[in-house]
């Protein structure tokens, strides 16, 4: 499954992959991050994440343009509650090494309380930290069965 996000204008701002060999959705933003586009995106992956049965996003902002800071607020309060409700338990988002400091601080991180959600500066380790959090989950499953 692959999905396009288009604005009104017919730029792409956001591709959708289901990652069937991993388990999870993974999102690439390009472009400018409006309200509108962050709020369907956001939307757009949870949607596919309940629809796979997958409980992990792997989010990656390099390409994109701005701050989301203007989305927080409705991040925290209406997207968090439903994405763990669709099933998220794992988070991995990817930014640019020059912002991670500030997307590391970012409101959403420190205060997100419905799923596990870490930053990361490469592609390469959010993969991994993904992969170890479902092996251990697969495991301590297997464990207390």
């Amino acid at each position: 499954m692959r999905a396009e996000l288009v604005d009104t204008s017919g730029n792409r701002f956001l591709t959708i992959t289901l990652d069937d060999r991993n388990q999870w959705i993974q999102a690439n933003w390009q472009g400018s991050l409006t309200e509108v586009a962050v709020k369907a995106g956001m939307q757009a992956y949870t949607e596919a994440l309940e629809e796979a049965d997958y409980n992990a996003l792997l989010i990656d902002t390099r390409s994109a343009e701005g701050c989301w800071s203007h989305s927080l607020d409705w991040a925290l309060n209406v997207w968090a509650p439903q994405a763990a409700a669709a099933g998220l338990q794992y988070y991995a988002l990817v930014v640019n090494p020059a912002s991670l400091k500030a997307a590391s601080t970012d409101g959403f991180y420190a205060q997100v309380q419905w799923f596990e959600a870490e930053v990361f500066a490469d592609l390469a380790t959010a993969r991994a930290w993904l992969r170890r959090k479902r092996y251990l989950k697969e495991n301590n499953s297997y464990l207390h069965s």
